[in-house]
């Protein structure tokens, strides 16, 4: 265990669609209000992919902004992992296509199911791949596309979701002098798997009329269920990430974008001021796998984050899954 490398972040990246679309766009064809949304998500607008955008594209925009703050040419990247319940096709992965579409031929591409949990389940995974000495230079993406699994008819679930895609690069340590990930922790727990889910597409339940007409091929969830374990999760995970760690050394908690008022019972339990947590639902929405790392990289380019100090992320997600990373910055 003593040969272990420490894993830092050298560079991180975002991108989001430029079609926004307020909340004013849904009363259009539902019973609901922009006062109604606000109150109960804190959102007032996302972002929907044009025709042309897909997960694949944004996660390539994403990645080359990472990989150009940096200083990191692509074809040296070991490996692509990339967190997403929306890819490009059932096969082959996302990962393969951003390969090679950045020209990274020198690194494995694989994808992650974990849903909303994605980004922190990668940058797990990657900091395992750099600590053993298998890699060097790992490309983490969270990228979504939600706008194309979202049923308009439902109105407690289509309002929530918006498309992006956030990326770093993880390097050793010593080689890029920044974002040192001091701990993580991973875990999921199937009896909740419906909680959250796409009930039709799979092997269990292919593609047919049946499925079209039933709205299957679309996320649904139970909203007070996911709300219960969402504030229990985060709270818990965020108190574990930061034991024995002074609170003036917290610079920044960012949390999985998926519910103002969630983030606000979540953080209430760790006796932080609200103005040291990442929040931008209001501009994105939920994103799912790209809420942890777009909400990063604003911090960063914006300058929130002090030197020396750390910084939390923390995410739940379908599964149930969820996971968190303390980072020394």
């Amino acid at each position: 265990m003593t040969n272990l490398k420490d894993v830092g972040i050298a560079g991180t990246g975002m991108y989001v669609p430029e079609r926004v679309v307020k909340n004013s766009w849904f009363e259009e064809f539902l019973d609901t209000s922009d006062e109604w949304i606000v109150q109960r998500t804190g959102i007032d607008e996302r972002r929907y992919a044009a025709d042309d955008e897909t997960t694949a594209t944004m996660c390539v925009a994403a990645a080359r902004q990472a990989c150009e703050n940096a200083s990191l040419d692509p074809a040296d990247l070991d490996a692509i992992l990339i967190g997403t319940l929306t890819p490009d096709y059932p096969l082959p992965s996302t990962a393969c296509l951003v390969q090679s579409e950045l020209g990274a031929k020198n690194a494995m591409a694989m994808d992650l199911a974990a849903a909303c949990s994605g980004f922190i389940y990668g940058t797990h995974l990657g900091r395992a791949l750099i600590s053993s000495g298998s890699a060097k230079n790992v490309l983490v993406l969270g990228a979504e596309t939600l706008s194309r699994v979202i049923d308009f008819s439902d109105r407690g679930s289509c309002i929530l979701f918006g498309d992006g895609a956030g990326a770093a690069i993880l390097q050793p340590h010593a080689d890029c002098g920044q974002g040192r990930i001091v701990r993580s922790e991973l875990g999921a727990d199937g009896s909740g798997f419906d909680n959250i889910i796409i009930p039709g597409g799979g092997s269990k339940r292919p593609q047919s009329a049946e499925v079209l007409e039933s709205h299957a091929q679309f996320i649904h969830l139970k909203g007070r269920e996911v709300f219960r374990f969402a504030v229990s999760t985060m709270g818990t995970l965020i108190e574990r990430m930061i034991e024995g760690i002074p609170r003036e050394q917290v610079s920044l908690v960012v949390p999985h974008q998926v519910n103002k008022r969630i983030i606000d019972a979540a953080v209430e339990r760790i006796d932080l001021p609200l103005d040291r947590v990442a929040v931008n639902i209001e501009r994105y929405a939920n994103t799912s796998a790209a809420t942890v790392p777009i909400a990063l990289h604003e911090a960063v380019a914006q300058g929130r984050i002090e030197k020396g100090k750390y910084v939390v992320t923390v995410a739940f997600g379908a599964g149930m899954t969820w996971g968190a990373s303390l980072i020394e910055w």
